[in-house]
């Protein structure tokens, strides 16, 4: 069975909570509990982390890329500013979804830009807490695909 690392970045423990008008009301705790069951729907394994802090995303990858299929990742505002973590996705030589809940281009001016999508295969924006399904559905599609 493939693994699949989902990475929640930092303020995204504050989901349901935070700006509801933009994120939406679902809770992390849901969102995990949806996601660990559309793992088991696609025959997935899944593991699920969140971090505020941008160097303890960096680990986890260096640490347990070799036991991944793939990840899927929100860095939230590392998003916009962290070559290190963009470096390190590139680093593990994984295929990557990164999503966001909101739509991004369509946010200030300093949320359009994305300097870790270079390293992924494809983003999912705008489509709320549903991009995390679909981001596993594409990872999916991509193994059976045999693309990586």
């Amino acid at each position: 069975m493939q693994k699949v690392a989902v990475i929640h970045g930092p303020n995204l423990n504050m989901l349901g909570l935070r700006e509801p008008e933009i994120y939406g009301t679902t809770n992390l705790e849901m969102l995990n509990n949806d996601l660990r069951e559309k793992a088991e729907e696609l025959n997935l394994n899944i593991e699920i982390i969140q971090s505020n802090h941008e160097g303890e995303i960096v680990d986890f990858l260096h640490q347990n890329y070799e036991g991944l299929a793939g990840i899927i990742i929100n860095p939230g505002g590392l998003t916009h500013t962290s070559v290190v973590l963009r470096d390190a996705l590139a680093s593990v030589r994984l295929p990557v979804i990164e999503v966001h809940i909101s739509n991004i281009h369509r946010r200030e001016e300093f949320r359009k830009k994305s300097i870790t999508a270079a390293a992924a295969v494809g983003q999912i924006t705008g489509l709320g807490v549903y991009g995390y399904l679909l981001a596993l559905e594409g990872l999916k599609d991509l193994f059976r695909k045999e693309k990586y």
